[in-house]
């Protein structure tokens, strides 16, 4: 480590805030419907899958070779100063829709940045579209649909099975089995996300001519990684958990316990075969598909159309992010101060507009059921409190009026 400048040392710590900010953008993919079934208390879940995000770090390397050495050509050209740039773009992403509470992909906010940053700096060349199209946009359109699939005839099959059961002791049941079912998703988050970060300390380190050009992540990067995720996963993202479990559908314990085990083996599958795919993504599917799979269950089609627009932007809009400040961090030591006072800026900006509505492990849950009619408006209500409408108040105020007029006894000069 003594060969690392300060530039790839401002590298090293972007990257490590990019992963405690996946770490908090991400809690609700594991711990969201178990926390809004009530199987475990909010801290105790977010405390759960910080341990074992933490431990998943230490399982596989595959993803994180796909992002130093598969997605972004080494030998072209491309220095520090372009990671950070790309690291910046995923960051501001992230923080953006945690404020909205969307749940949005940290992946693709930072593969996107990567690619933004490259493209704006060395050029389209440096960027393996190969790559690109198997190991992201691919398994980006496949995933969600693959683990919606899932857990929507999961959902089926437990209904089914447990037809003739009490429904209280089948919810006991499925309580105990979302614990374990969102500690493997936890433990899936932790093979597939940390080694994002991994991968991206790993690409500046071979930028900067500390490591070789095959070389993998270093035992410290990967303890440096898994840490700050758990951090994060700590802090707990509570705008995106209750957006998934309360805002997409109303969960019950059998639900919940099918969409994470659907999740957890899409993503372990996937971390296996080197696929850098969105975990949220992937959860958000199934939790819609365990809607599905329940009789006389909803979806709230508005909140998912809105969650699946954040991702057809996520891509392009970190990558827009990382391309300017990519013109900036390659002008010299200046260029990488700007970037930097104006990320830690707009980070402020962010947390403090969060102030304003905080949500909390004491709020989480503060969501209306999901009528199942008029969805529309009822998700419009839940977010802004849309008041009664005017014309209705007006209407019954003129009937209050009028009845006494009715009814008044006729006067003796009349």
């Amino acid at each position: 480590m003594e060969n690392i400048t300060l530039l790839i040392g401002i590298v090293i710590v972007t990257a490590l805030v990019f992963d405690f900010t996946n770490g908090f953008h991400d809690t609700a993919n594991a711990m969201a419907t178990t926390i809004s079934t009530g199987a475990l208390k909010p801290k105790t879940a977010v405390a759960m899958s910080a341990v074992l995000n933490l431990i998943g770090a230490f399982i596989s390397v595959e993803v994180a070779a796909t992002i130093s050495k598969g997605l972004i050509n080494e030998d072209s050209g491309i220095d520090p100063a372009v990671v950070l740039a790309g690291l910046v773009g995923a960051i501001i992403w992230n923080l953006l829709t945690w404020l909205a509470g969307l749940p949005s992909s940290s992946s693709h906010a930072l593969m996107g940045g990567l690619i933004g940053a490259t493209i704006a700096s060395v050029g389209v060349g440096a960027v393996s579209m190969s790559a690109v199209v198997s190991k992201v946009l691919l398994p980006a359109l496949a995933a969600p649909l693959v683990a919606g699939i899932a857990a929507m005839l999961a959902t089926r099959l437990t209904y089914r099975i447990t037809r003739n059961t009490d429904e209280k002791d089948v919810a006991k049941g499925y309580r105990a089995g979302q614990i374990a079912s969102a500690a493997l998703v936890s433990l899936a988050h932790g093979t597939n996300d940390a080694q994002k970060t991994m991968g991206v300390i790993t690409l500046a380190l071979i930028s900067g001519g500390v490591l070789g050009a095959d070389a993998d992540p270093p035992l410290w990067v990967i303890a440096s990684a898994g840490i700050a995720i758990a951090l994060g996963t700590y802090l707990g993202g509570w705008r995106i958990i209750r957006t998934m479990g309360k805002g997409l559908t109303d969960i019950r314990p059998a639900q919940g316990f099918a969409a994470q085990t659907s999740s957890a083996v899409t993503i372990l599958a996937s971390s296996h075969l080197g696929f850098a795919l969105s975990t949220t993504q992937v959860c958000s599917g199934s939790i819609m598909g365990s809607g599905l799979g329940r009789k006389g269950g909803t979806v709230r089609w508005n909140t998912a159309g809105r969650m699946v627009a954040a991702w057809g932007l996520t891509l392009p809009a970190a990558g827009l992010v990382a391309a300017g400040a990519a013109l900036l961090t390659t002008q010299g030591d200046w260029g990488v101060t700007v970037v930097t006072v104006l990320t830690v800026v707009a980070c402020a900006a962010i947390w403090f507009a969060s102030r304003r509505e905080p949500v909390d492990h004491t709020n989480v849950n503060d969501v209306e059921p999901i009528a199942p009619v008029a969805v529309e408006t009822l998700d419009t209500a839940v977010q802004v409190g849309v008041p009664p409408q005017p014309a209705v108040e007006e209407a019954d105020a003129a009937d209050a009026e009028a009845k006494p007029a009715v009814s008044a006894p006729l006067s003796p000069t009349s």
